[in-house]
């Protein structure tokens, strides 16, 4: 085996981290020209570590530029780094750092969840409403809305589950600094997780006591234990052995036969037993 003793480690600088390119530099912006971005919802305290902050700002300076966006005035809207410019502030200084940078209002609420969402000290509900702006911001610009690694973006009912969860966790929090706060919100959103997955397991466990039937008694047994509407997406997820065109002509000669009657249009297509 090849000896790597030798070769070199690529560490990711704080550049890259902060998503700054290497052609932009580092300005001294004037901080009474800076204000806080709009609805950002990571508060900044004057805890020990701002005190410990505040120290090394007094003997250190600012060390890593805070990220700016001009906000179309004579001003500056913070992105990333509302604790370094308090503490500034509080040391005395009256720059600080910055990296200037064009961004569009999505992509600026992107930015700043990005750089401040793995903070320790972030309480449920600022890690909630952050990402439910991120969410927001990626909706609005047409792309994917996958946020993190644990969550899949599966839909439940008109909200993706990543909306519901992080709007749970949002409001569930809510006057936590008070010990105000209730969990109503977030025990409903499990609750539906639950039943949700109930609902599904006792669908297979129906599908399996009836794989002994044709394909087309399958169907129909599947329609019979549904209360209310049945798509065929979901008639295709309950019976994923049965096959996409067994599945539409079986629909068809059932609403032929007048066993089931066929609602609305589209994607939104049901059948329901009559």
């Amino acid at each position: 085996m090849k000896n790597r003793s030798g070769e070199k480690i690529k560490l990711t600088s704080i550049d890259e981290l902060l998503g700054v390119v290497n052609e932009e530099s580092a300005m001294e912006i004037e901080i009474n020209r800076i204000h806080a971005f709009k609805d950002h919802p990571f508060k900044v305290l004057d805890d020990e570590k701002m005190a410990d902050l505040i120290e090394s700002v007094k003997g250190n300076g600012v060390l890593t530029p805070v990220l700016l966006r001009s906000d179309g005035e004579d001003g500056y809207e913070m992105i990333s780094g509302h604790r370094r410019m308090h503490a500034a502030a509080i040391a005395g200084l009256e720059t600080i750092p910055a990296i200037v940078r064009e961004l569009s209002d999505d992509d600026a609420v992107i930015a700043m969840v990005d750089a401040n969402i793995q903070r320790e000290e972030l309480l449920p509900s600022e890690k909630g409403f952050a990402y439910k702006m991120k969410l927001d911001a990626i909706k609005r610009q047409g792309k994917r809305v996958d946020l993190t690694c644990g969550h899949n973006g599966h839909k439940l009912g008109k909200k993706s589950r990543e909306e519901t969860y992080y709007e749970a966790l949002q409001e569930s929090s809510n006057g936590w600094h008070e010990n105000e706060n209730r969990y109503e919100s977030f025990v409903k959103y499990y609750l539906g997780i639950i039943l949700k997955a109930y609902s599904e397991f006792e669908g297979r466990v129906e599908h399996l006591k009836n794989r002994s039937l044709s394909k087309p008694d399958r169907i129909k047994a599947v329609i019979d234990n549904k209360v209310g509407k049945i798509t065929k997406k979901e008639i295709m997820e309950l019976c994923p052995d049965i096959s996409k065109v067994t599945v539409e002509r079986t629909l068809t000669e059932l609403v032929k036969s007048g066993y089931i009657a066929k609602v609305g249009a589209g994607p939104a297509t049901g059948y329901v037993r009559i």
